[in-house]
């Protein structure tokens, strides 16, 4: 092994990985040291490579007195550089208990089995130790359900209609479908990710690139809920923009520019209206706001800046979207130019933090009332595998993110190319110095007002793909990440919320991985579209019972949309087809399918109709709901879309105008789609199918 790969190698890049089709494939010494370059790992001659080995060799040596020291509960838990003796341990509760540390055959100093998870600070021969005791597994759907085989539904946050929306769905329209749902027999509604985006930008609207996952997409924030209907409607009519926002309302499809910005503009108007009441602390409302604040701390005061500054760059030039190429002083988070600009906009950054409080408050006024429906699980929240490098989490703690890194995939079979996301990712050595706190942090804002959690492409807890800046996704290589670690503070996290998890591992995932998932109590993700053995779709019984069972998902065809042939028609308007195939060979496989499921359905026992022709989905909505139902999954979730039998999906992968991704609304209100007889059957069917599974 030469010196560039031995490197690679300490670093946690693999100089080697194996394609779609199992072939080896070597990553090239130039895409290498532009990779180790941004790990900050220099290797352009051998004395930057032994430079940057002693560097590895130096953290690593730390790494034995790590800033978070992990424990399994009901075990001892050695402790580094520390001598026997005794010691005091403090709980989260403030409670301290003093006790006495023994040593075991190799001399090393032992903490006696701690047997309650949580977190610990320990006092020992004149150190603080940082102490996290783990379960040995997530919190679990059957301890949920008691054993009882759990469903929900799973909506588009942004699709959901509520009467004086402006156009997007909001967490008063949540509220109203977790109300809804409930009163169907359903466990848990799953939302998709409602991290905060770009308000300078209302027309970067992807739900999985966002600005932060630390804190709420605001544009769900519902201001009627707080200040009234005629309030917020006088004020639109005020600014002329209320007949626009009733237009909006009533669209198919969401215009994010133009819905976003009327809204904004309201919000504007209504927060200069209150600014001076609820930043006062004189009331009951301004209170509530004043506790809010002072939780969310400067975390929230640094996004609410970072907003300001945005919006302030885009004016000066447009091109400055990015934080990278604003005016340098603007560019670190602490700077003098920064707490300038602060101290001369307080009204602009006030406005953001006002903003966030609607949302928290909106979110938590929907999960209470998932709380008061009884609903055994209730809000899944879903947590986007990165962050835009040009947004404020990246801005704001640059030490803890790979800046110049973008997270995406290799060539596969559909993606010749590869993939770059436009996301990037937690540096792995960043997550060891700083006691994995940037990981701890976005889990816990991500389960706030949640009791379950969909994490996106899992396996990023185990490695990423990642490609330098401005390369393309074939120049990529693999970086390792702690998955040991990262699942047992997972397991804490979910324990302390109790809260399930679901990781979403579809795709190429390496041999074992969903065991250790498994293992951890993390439930993977089945989809009927690819539950096939040989062609022939696998009979439902034969599911596994260690995932999450669906039928469909928002990067692929609804069950009406699959029927009809819709995907294939985008497909082949867009040229999406993969290399190999032509429309006619894709049409002619999907008819072979479509008698596939139809026998598969049968076989299970869910319809004895004779099967319907491609253009009358109907039954096969019906058939395919049941049948993914009778799985034995702790958890089944049906997606809002089949229940109501729609034929258009919410994203095709790998195109950006082409079709409208994440633009699709319900036709109705959460209350009236889920009323109505043909979603009413298909809910009964599932209900009486988990009952019987």
């Amino acid at each position: 092994m030469n010196a560039l790969h031995e490197l690679a190698h300490a670093a946690g890049l693999a100089p080697h990985w194996s394609d779609y089709r199992g072939q080896q494939r070597e990553v090239s010494p130039d895409s290498l040291r532009r990779l180790l370059a941004a790990l900050e790992l220099p290797a352009d001659s051998e004395a930057q490579m032994r430079d940057s080995r002693r560097r590895l060799e130096a953290e690593s040596a730390q790494d034995a007195a790590p800033e978070l020291l992990i424990g399994d509960a009901g075990l001892p838990t050695p402790l580094p550089r520390i001598r026997a003796g005794t010691a005091r341990l403090e709980r989260e509760d403030g409670s301290v208990e003093d006790l006495r540390l023994v040593r075991d055959g190799h001399g090393q100093a032992l903490l006696p089995a701690l047997d309650q998870p949580g977190y610990y600070r320990l006092h020992a021969d004149e150190q603080v130790l940082n102490l996290a005791v783990t379960p040995p597994r997530c919190y679990e759907a059957a301890a949920t359900g008691g054993g009882a085989k759990l469903w929900g539904i799973a909506a588009q946050m942004y699709g959901l209609r509520q009467p004086g929306d402006g156009g997007i769905g909001n967490f008063t329209a949540l509220a109203a479908l977790l109300r809804e749902a409930a009163g169907h027999g359903a466990d848990a509604v799953a939302i998709s990710p409602i991290h905060a985006l770009f308000s300078a930008d209302v027309g970067h609207y992807s739900p999985y690139s966002p600005s932060s996952r630390l804190f709420l997409n605001v544009l769900h924030g519902d201001p009627a809920a707080v200040f009234g209907t005629e309030r917020v409607a006088g004020i639109a009519e005020r600014l002329n923009l209320l007949e626009a926002m009733r237009g909006f309302e009533g669209a198919a499809l969401i215009d994010w520019p133009a819905a976003a910005a009327a809204k904004l503009s309201v919000l504007q108007a209504l927060y200069a209206e209150e600014a001076l009441r609820i930043e006062a602390g004189a009331d009951p409302l301004s209170r509530e706001y004043q506790v809010f604040m002072r939780t969310a701390g400067m975390r929230l005061r640094e996004h609410a800046c970072f907003e300001a500054l945005h919006a302030a760059a885009l004016k000066e030039d447009g091109r400055n979207w990015h934080w990278r190429s604003w005016p340098a002083g603007w560019r670190d988070p602490g700077s003098a130019e920064v707490a300038a600009f602060a101290a001369l906009h307080p009204q602009e950054i006030g406005f953001h933090m006002f903003l966030q409080w609607l949302a928290d408050r909106g979110l938590r006024q929907a999960r209470q009332q998932a709380d008061a429906a009884g609903m055994r699980i209730g809000l899944i929240a879903d947590l986007a595998v990165g962050t835009s490098s040009g947004g404020s989490h990246v801005w704001s703690r640059q030490d803890d993110v790979l800046v110049s890194l973008g997270i995406g995939a290799p060539p596969d079979e559909l993606n010749g190319l590869g993939q770059d996301w436009g996301l990037t990712a937690f540096s792995p050595r960043a997550l060891r110095r700083h006691g994995y706190a940037p990981f701890i942090e976005t889990l816990r804002a991500s389960l706030r007002h949640a009791r379950g959690l969909r994490i996106d492409h899992i396996l990023g807890l185990s490695r990423l793909w990642l490609i330098p800046e401005g390369a393309a996704p074939t120049e990529g290589a693999y970086l390792s990440y702690p998955l040991h670690d990262l699942l047992r503070l997972l397991a804490l996290e979910s324990w302390r919320h109790r809260a399930v998890i679901i990781g979403e591992d579809l795709g190429t995932i390496p041999d074992g991985f969903r065991q250790r998932l498994a293992g951890a109590g993390i439930l993977g993700m089945q989809l009927l579209w690819f539950e096939r053995d040989h062609g022939y779709f696998i009979d439902p019984s034969r599911w596994s019972a260690q995932a999450m069972a669906s039928t469909s998902t928002h990067d692929l065809p609804t069950v009406a949309g699959w029927w009809r042939e819709c995907d294939l028609d985008w497909r082949c308007r867009l040229g999406l087809f993969p290399p190999g195939t032509t429309e006619a060979s894709e049409r002619g496989q999907r008819a072979r399918d479509r008698r596939a499921l139809w026998g598969a359905c049968t076989h299970a026992g869910v319809t004895a109709a004779p099967m319907p022709p491609h253009d009358q989905p109907e039954t096969v909505v019906d058939a395919a709901l049941e049948f993914v139902a009778r799985s034995p999954s702790p958890l089944m979730v049906a997606p809002l879309d089949d229940l109501l039998g729609l034929d258009q999906q919410a994203n095709i992968p790998g195109t950006v105008d082409g079709h409208p991704n994440w633009r699709r609304r319900l036709p109705d209100t959460p209350e009236a789609v889920l009323r109505a007889p043909a979603a009413r059957r298909r809910l009964g069917r599932i209900k009486a199918a988990r009952l019987e599974s």
